[in-house]
Formats: structure tokens, sequence, C-alpha cells
């Protein structure tokens, strides 16, 4: 399970910029401080961010500044957005190696549907789930119920990912390291909020998952060639 924003596309700091100018034309914050809060907060859906960062400011307000921040998303960050490099790569394998894989993601589910349609990764996952299914908490929930003895794994790029993983039951957290101009989040730093596996890049990602699921696929009580063998969540 993927988050989309910061893991999968390189649209962070993109984001972040719309962000800050959202909440600063709204709320007042100067734009470079505005950012930095987004960011730190950043693995939740945005009118939670707000709620969190602008607790006493009228529902009202904040409903408002979310619907400019979503239209401004889609022509300002999602229409530049990108993979990163290693992405395609990555997927392709895992899919050869009958890896279930599912976009868990804040954003609004169609337009993550489109945006992985235009960016050419849709063709690789099984499901998209966005804020319309529900948080990532209920996304990885329902697919726990689901798949209720599989080791899910959940790849993200912030505490909330790190925390969400968790917060469920034999989820691994997963996490990819950013850097950009303005804001820096090390493998340490999501090692330290929980994640088992962290990197800036992803390109041992598949070496990482088989390693990790070796124990589970020997203590199996059927064993079948990989070929044969069952898709894993």
């Amino acid at each position: 399970m993927f988050d989309l924003d910061g893991t999968i596309l390189d649209d962070q700091g993109l984001i972040a910029d719309v962000a800050a100018s959202v909440m600063s034309q709204t709320f007042g914050t100067v734009e470079a401080e505005a950012r930095i809060h987004y960011l730190a907060t950043t693995g939740m859906p945005f009118e939670a961010q707000l709620a969190q960062l602008y607790p006493d400011a009228p529902a009202t307000l904040r409903a408002g500044a979310a619907r400019t921040f979503h239209q401004r998303k889609v022509t300002e960050a999602n229409a530049r957005a990108r993979p990163f490099p290693e992405v395609p790569r990555i997927l392709n394998t895992l899919h050869r190696e009958r890896w279930t894989l599912v976009i868990a993601t804040g954003s609004e589910t169609e337009m993550a549907d489109l945006l992985l349609e235009r960016v050419g990764l849709r063709y690789w996952f099984d499901e998209v789930l966005g804020s319309g299914d529900g948080t990532k908490r209920e996304h990885l929930a329902e697919y726990r119920r689901r798949f209720p003895e599989a080791r899910i794994f959940l790849v993200g790029d912030s505490r909330f990912d790190m925390e969400a993983a968790l917060s469920a039951p034999k989820v691994t957290p997963i996490g990819r390291a950013s850097r950009f101009p303005g804001w820096s989040l090390t493998p340490a730093d999501l090692r330290r909020w929980g994640a088992v596996w962290a990197a800036y890049d992803l390109s041992e990602l598949p070496t990482t998952l088989a390693r990790m699921s070796v124990p589970s696929r020997r203590s199996s009580p059927r064993r079948r060639p990989p070929s044969a063998g069952r898709r894993r969540a």
C-alpha cells in the first residue's frame, strides 16, 4: 500500500507552495512559516491539517480554504507532478512478483485516479483509495478485513503515515525520506516514528520487501513456487 504525494510522485514541494499561499491569504500566516506548518503535518487530509493548525478559525473559513487549495492543487501542482525516477521500475518489479499494489491517499479519490492515469502509473495498481473512502487508517482496516492473514506494508513519507501503519495489526511501516528547498525529513526521522526501513530512494524496496516476507512464507503450511503464489497485500 503506497501513499501518493511525496512517495510515488515527486510533488510535495509543489503542493507545499500551494498550501502556504492559501494559508497565508486566508489566515494571515507568513508563507515561509505556513509552508513549514503544512509539511510538518502532511499525510492527513488538508481539512484535518487546517483543523489542527487553526482550531479557533471558523469552520466555514477552513472549508473555503480547503476548497481553494484543492482547486489550485490541480492546476498548479498536479499538472506539473512527475513520478520519482525509480518508481516505474519498482512497480513493474513488484507487479511481476505478484504483489497486490494499492494507493492510499488523503487526496480525493477521483483526482488521484486521474493523476495516476496522466503519469502512466494507474495500470500497476489494483485499487486507488482516497479521502472519499476514508482515512489511511480506515484504508488499512479495510485491507486487514479483506486479507486477515496477509502481511501488509504501508510505504509513506510522513510521520502520519508511519503512525497509521502502526495503528493496524500486522502492518509494517516503510518510509521514503525527503529533502528539497526548505525541508528535510531523514531516514532516521522516519525510523524514530516507527519505519522498519527508510531511504531517500525506493530502488531497493522490492528486495527489502522480499527479505521481510521470507519468515511468513517459510511458516506457511503450503509452499508454492512464486509463479503460482497468491497475490500479497
